[in-house]
């Protein structure tokens, strides 16, 4: 204090003995300055200074508690501390025999994609946190959401668009109904050739020829959504995929409704009379047929009109938690739903035609198809039974477009070809290797006909015991007998 009180007067009074008027005027700041610029020897002999910020700079040994092997454990000189740091670092023990100098700071700099997370209590500490999940870095201190089409980069700093998938034709979800579809496009139109090339034929007529077609139409179309499920999705090929999603289905199980209706109505009236049943001919049963098949055909014509086709980019079925995996999956709009509803009526076309082949089991097969109708029926109930827990039990499942969409086309595929092996194989096999057997039978009336089928369904009569030693006669497939 003594040394700034004579600093300062010595500026503010050159010359002038005790306090002047201009010392008087001065405040403590003034004075202040004087203390902190004064510098002199002290009694020990050293400078007594002071720093910028007021302090009086230290002197300091600095000593580290070290282990020898001469001796006890004992503190030793390793630097000093005058102004600025002097330190022996070779001369320095750290734990673990380490030679370098442990890092020694409140916080260390956070990672790319990590933001800070202030400590309570210790505002110059933090902790680093990972902008987890669909988040990525905004500054320093946040984290955001990305949109919901997009994900974070590698390093978290920024978005990018999540990558869009379908399901492609070289997947293995796609080559097992592919395969299946083919080869039961291939047997179809063999059948269906075979059929035009014999068509004069007893076994042919006896089929029902018009329904045959027909029946061979609805298996054909089966197979072919396959294609357009696994196609990529535009608006056409989802307006196709409506059409054709439950027509295939319809236009079979509709056929096989009304061969399976005929049959009934024909063996029911005929345990009561003579009288042949109203619209047995093949023009009424493909008027039939057509009438059910309308059906599906105005529900198609209303969902387009209440929602037209349109194509959709699903960033939830797929947004795994790992974002990295995230994927969008491009597809029709059409939902889980709306899928069932399509497939709704032909499935109900399919348990109607199960109930009216359950009614005609007892009727000899040797008169009609009901039997191998009522396999065909009794399999592909099981088919769909087998596909409706598959089919909705995937739901969220993050393969659940390969997943529904192979159980879909196996199903229909494997449907398609359980009535085309059922019913039309065995006869293809006749036609062609073993043509003695496809040979006109003596036609007998529709009377003779009821006659015989409801004798031989009481007597359950052996091949060898009925008249004229027939072991197959046509149910009035013959147009001239089947009156209207």
């Amino acid at each position: 204090m003594a040394h700034a009180l004579h600093n300062m007067h010595r500026d503010l009074c050159p010359n002038h003995p005790g306090v002047c008027p201009q010392m008087e005027s001065t405040d403590g700041k003034t004075l202040l300055k004087y203390i902190r610029n004064a510098s002199f020897n002290g009694s020990a002999g050293t400078s007594v200074v002071f720093n910028k910020n007021g302090d009086a700079p230290g002197r300091y040994d600095l000593f580290q508690f070290q282990l020898t092997n001469s001796s006890g454990p004992e503190y030793k000189l390793v630097g000093q501390w005058a102004d600025t740091l002097q330190l022996r670092l070779e001369e320095l023990q750290w734990p673990d025999g380490e030679q370098e100098v442990p890092i020694s700071v409140c916080s260390l700099p956070c990672k790319t994609g990590e933001r800070k997370k202030k400590v309570k209590g210790m505002p110059c500490c933090w902790i680093c946190e990972l902008c987890d999940g669909y988040q990525y870095q905004y500054d320093e201190t946040s984290c955001r959401l990305c949109a919901y089409n997009m994900r974070p980069n590698s390093n978290r700093t920024a978005c990018q668009h999540i990558p869009i998938i379908k399901l492609e034709w070289h997947s293995p979800w796609a080559i097992i109904p592919v395969f299946l579809a083919m080869i039961g496009i291939i047997a179809t139109i063999f059948v269906m050739a075979t059929f035009v090339r014999y068509n004069d034929t007893p076994i042919v007529r006896a089929s029902g020829r018009e329904l045959s077609y027909v029946l061979l139409t609805g298996i054909f179309l089966c197979y072919i959504i396959t294609f357009l499920m696994i196609a990529k999705p535009d608006v056409a090929v989802c307006a196709f995929r409506r059409i054709f999603l439950g027509l295939g289905m319809c236009i079979s199980y509709a056929a096989l409704l009304t061969k399976t209706n005929r049959i009934y109505r024909i063996f029911e009236q005929g345990k009561q009379t003579v009288t042949a049943p109203r619209f047995i001919s093949p023009t009424s049963q493909i008027a039939i047929t057509s009438s059910l098949i309308s059906v599906q055909l105005l529900g198609v014509l209303v969902w387009f009109a209440v929602d037209p086709p349109n194509t959709i980019v699903d960033y939830d079925e797929q947004k795994t938690i790992n974002p990295m995996l995230a994927r969008g999956v491009l597809k029709c709009d059409i939902t889980d739903l709306q899928i069932i509803c399509s497939l709704g009526y032909s499935i109900l076309l399919m348990v109607t035609c199960t109930i009216y082949a359950i009614k005609t089991r007892d009727v000899p097969e040797d008169f009609n198809e009901a039997k191998p109708i009522g396999f065909t029926m009794y399999t592909t109930c099981i088919v769909w039974l087998a596909f409706i827990p598959i089919f909705f039990g995937t739901a969220q499942s993050a393969e659940k477009l390969y997943i529904q969409t192979t159980t879909l086309t196996v199903s229909m595929n494997l449907s398609a070809s359980v009535a085309l092996g059922m019913l039309y194989m065995p006869k293809v096999y006749i036609i062609i290797f073993h043509p003695e057997l496809n040979v006109q039978k003596r036609k007998r009336s529709f009377k003779a006909v009821v006659t015989a089928a409801t004798m031989s369904s009481r007597l359950s009569q052996k091949p060898s015991e009925r008249p004229n030693g027939e072991a197959k006669t046509e149910l009035c497939e013959n147009p001239a007998a089947d009156p209207m």
